[in-house]
């Protein structure tokens, strides 16, 4: 290799691992954006907005047969690594009879949002519709369209799911980016539990699957829990 081509080589190793250093490090930053605390109330506050908007939310009678609910508020693309995101928030499933359970943290990872791939910030909510679906929650981590059958879901407070891709799916999905909200394909992405976020909320490092299913008390998500009632009460069949 002559001298030339290897102070190239030298430069192209240099910027390579600049990226991946400042990949890392955005990735990380990222991830720590905020308090448990914090982004449980920008779940509660999601969740609220996109029921209040007018005829532009999700339909009452998918909600009302929902397992459970999962709500990651800013989705977040990388700016360094192409196609990568990170996000995180938290899972409440009906825990009869005693209505939605306290919130369970989750992380969200990776993943094709459909047409909004190119947004810097996406909210998403899935809707759980069985209890297939609702075991692979508490799994230690499933790819949704792999292992998880999802589905884009509809929007509108009168719409109804009668289509056999609707009525089979285990997951619906949707996204809300400057403003949009739509039904999005969302494959590929990973969902995990968030025992970290879970220890500073509950104290200890406690798994999802015992927050739902154990009637564990919730940490401050009272607003979150009275949305959930208010927008859907009945019990899921």
């Amino acid at each position: 290799m002559t001298s030339m081509n290897m102070n190239r080589h030298l430069k192209s190793v240099a910027r390579t691992s600049c990226t991946v250093l400042m990949a890392a490090f955005g990735a990380t930053q990222l991830m720590a954006d905020h308090t448990p605390q914090a982004r449980l109330q920008a779940a509660t506050e999601v969740l609220s907005e996109i029921m209040a908007a007018p005829d532009k939310g999700i339909p009452q009678d998918l909600l009302d047969k929902a397992h459970c609910i999962v709500i990651v508020p800013g989705v977040k693309k990388g700016a360094f690594i192409v196609g990568a995101k990170y996000g995180r928030g938290f899972v409440s499933c009906r825990s009869n009879p005693h209505g939605w359970s306290a919130p369970g943290a989750v992380r969200m990872e990776g993943g094709s949002f459909g047409f909004q791939i190119g947004a810097s910030e996406t909210d998403v909510i899935l809707l759980v519709m069985n209890a297939r679906g609702a075991d692979k929650l508490f799994s230690s981590q499933f790819t949704l369209g792999g292992e998880g059958d999802v589905a884009a879901g509809p929007v509108g407070r009168s719409a109804t799911a009668q289509t056999d891709a609707l009525m089979r799916a285990e997951i619906l999905s949707w996204s809300r980016s400057r403003g949009v909200f739509a039904g999005i394909s969302l494959q590929g992405a990973t969902l995990r539990q968030d025992l970290d976020a879970n220890q500073v909320l509950y104290g200890r490092r406690i798994e999802n699957r015992d927050i739902v299913r154990h009637g564990i008390a919730p940490p401050a998500a009272a607003k979150l829990l009275a949305l959930l009632g208010r927008y859907s009460s009945r019990p899921s069949g």
